[in-house]
């Protein structure tokens, strides 16, 4: 089975997304190409990453014509907005995980293996143990949407329903957001045929009419709640140890962090939002 890595990412983030690259270059086996998803304008400046297997994709290769990027007025231009008359107004964020599921409409591998731009690999990891003969691993967390601090992810699990026309009452308790996940080609394409079935519009409009949504939650209930599983297996192993809260932590906290790795970790994550410089980030991993 053929498997393709995937990284949206974004100008901010490209010397976080050189390290990525280095690290999965060092230590990550058995994938096909890395497929890197940016917006059009930050094409050239990733480019001086691209090689044989690290292929760099516009979003105008991705995301229909009639969704167009423009500065953000209300921040004097240091964010964009995604504008259309078939949503509401989008941010990158939301951008981001539009083209994650578009990629499977133009590349051909069984399935993706999804890597952030803040991720960087300390071991070596083997794509193929994403599958058990041609059943692909699916993370899922059971019954952690019960939490108090989960809110917003069961909100997220709502909206995936109605939009994969699910009933109301069928709720889900399990949460599928992480890192280092893995998606096959073949449901996701299903998946957004589902939702353009279930609300009459393109797969885009229809979730940026909604907005509130996170595509590892609608993968995840299309998989469980409609596929019944189907072409996948359960898995609760947190393969990326990611430090996901502000405030940044100390060095001595980092250093902590990273020792207390469990053996089937491979990958380190610090989200790019607690402002680490990429710089300290490598002279104390030894990188």
């Amino acid at each position: 089975m053929r498997t393709a890595i995937v990284t949206a990412s974004y100008h901010a983030d490209f010397e976080r997304f050189r390290l990525l690259c280095e690290t999965l270059d060092t230590h990550v086996t058995e994938y096909t190409k890395h497929y890197v998803l940016v917006e059009d304008r930050d094409v050239p400046l990733f480019r001086q990453l691209q090689s044989p297997r690290r292929v760099i994709i516009g979003e105008k290769d991705l995301l229909p014509s009639w969704l167009k990027v423009f500065p953000d007025p209300l921040t004097m231009g240091r964010r964009r907005i995604w504008l259309s008359l078939k949503t509401k107004p989008l941010r990158g964020w939301h951008v981001q995980q539009f083209r994650r599921i578009a990629i499977a409409d133009i590349v051909e591998d069984d399935a993706f293996l999804y890597l952030d731009s803040d991720v960087a690999f300390l071991r070596p990891y083997d794509c193929s143990q994403l599958w058990r003969d041609d059943a692909l691993r699916l993370l899922v967390r059971p019954g952690a949407l019960t939490g108090d601090s989960m809110g917003e992810h069961r909100r997220w699990s709502a909206n995936a329903g109605t939009l994969l026309g699910l009933p109301e009452t069928q709720h889900s308790t399990n949460d599928y957001v992480g890192t280092m996940i893995a998606w096959k080609r073949s449901s996701i394409r299903e998946m957004c045929a589902r939702i353009e079935s279930v609300t009459g519009e393109h797969w885009i409009a229809a979730m940026g009419k909604q907005r509130c949504f996170s595509e590892c939650m609608m993968y995840g209930r299309f998989v469980d709640d409609v596929e019944h599983g189907a072409g996948h297996f359960h898995d609760q192993t947190e393969l990326c140890k990611v430090f996901w809260l502000a405030p940044p932590p100390t060095e001595d906290e980092f250093r902590a962090f990273v020792a207390d790795m469990a053996p089937e970790q491979v990958a380190l994550g610090m989200q790019s939002f607690l402002g680490l410089d990429p710089a300290e980030i490598r002279r104390i991993l030894g990188l």
